[in-house]
């Protein structure tokens, strides 16, 4: 078999149902799909059942560990060539597997992955947060789909492996946050080629609510610190512009109550580009409003938990 997808879940019932039935219709249908219950006390078994007669589906509960080794789970009990490795929250499009094929055919690798998109069902909301995690003001736009000039790091929610390397290098560790990059670092440094497949995108939920979406973009940005900290090699000056972003508001803030007024202006100005960015990418005016609130929790959520983390210990 050519592909195993694995797919852990936990309390996402709905989640997997929409993921699931956009896999029956992939145009490359060489693959396995196993969803790894990681201990939830609302399952997705009953609707993994609806599937059984649509895909090769394998459905496994284990007791909670978290999304790392719950991947780990699903790997041993895989049998494809390559693994792919999907958050619970995507969907994808039905030629997802073909492109991949069509790219590992055209330039083998050890590993890829590929950029998230909003669909055009998602919520306001969704999207606003979708722009917030691919926009050039916020992430550089790497994750929405940006060649690098050095190094493509995979990141879990779109993900794939060659199973043999995976096994090799240990699959991923049982660390909380920022598995993906840790796994990704160490392929790099075990001499493995990982790569970036522009068209294998996915359309990724993400959250319905700023508050959720900002205690996630905070755990990443304590990840990057531990990840510094493990591997200080990796770190770069970028890691530093959503902790430098808190700061310049600070010191923007006070200048402007304690000196000039006009100081405030570049604030005004950033969510006036990020507002007629978003504006001509969504061609939504609620959408363009909601992605200046949904900007500032990527940064300052990102932001804080680098600060907090970084001065923890």
């Amino acid at each position: 078999m050519r592909y195993s997808v694995i797919v852990p879940v936990y309390n996402r019932p709905s989640e997997v149902d929409e993921l699931l039935d956009s896999l029956c219709v992939q145009t490359f249908t060489d693959f396995e799909v196993i969803v790894v219950e990681d201990g939830s006390s609302d399952k997705s078994d009953v609707i993994c059942g609806k599937y059984k007669d649509r895909l090769d589906l394998k459905y496994h509960f284990k007791s909670n560990s978290g999304p790392g080794p719950s991947r780990n789970f699903g790997a041993e009990r895989s049998i494809g060539e390559y693994l792919i490795i999907l958050d619970s929250d995507v969907i994808v499009p039905s030629n997802y597997l073909e492109i991949i094929q069509q790219e590992l055919d055209k330039d083998p690798c050890d590993a890829f992955g590929g950029p998230d998109r909003a669909h055009p069902s998602f919520s306001p909301i969704q999207k606003a947060i979708n722009y917030s995690m691919t926009s050039f003001f916020t992430t550089g736009g790497i994750r929405g789909g940006k060649q690098k000039i050095d190094k493509f790091y995979p990141r879990s929610f779109n993900m794939g492996i060659r199973k043999d390397v995976f096994q090799r290098v240990g699959g991923f560790d049982n660390i909380r946050y920022g598995e993906d990059i840790d796994l990704s670092t160490r392929l790099f440094e075990a001499g493995y080629v990982c790569r970036l497949f522009p068209e294998a995108y996915v359309y990724h939920k993400r959250r319905v609510k700023f508050s959720a979406f900002f205690k996630q973009v905070k755990h990443s940005g304590e990840a990057r610190v531990m990840l510094k900290r493990r591997y200080p090699d990796t770190f770069k000056l970028v890691h530093l512009l959503p902790a430098a972003f808190i700061v310049g508001h600070v010191v923007l803030i006070l200048l402007a109550v304690f000196h000039r007024w006009w100081w405030i202006l570049p604030i005004p100005a950033y969510c006036l580009m990020v507002f007629v960015d978003s504006l001509i990418k969504n061609k939504s005016l609620k959408v363009a409003l909601l992605s200046i609130p949904a900007s500032y929790c990527q940064l300052f959520g990102y932001g804080l938990g680098f600060i907090q983390n970084l001065f923890k210990h």
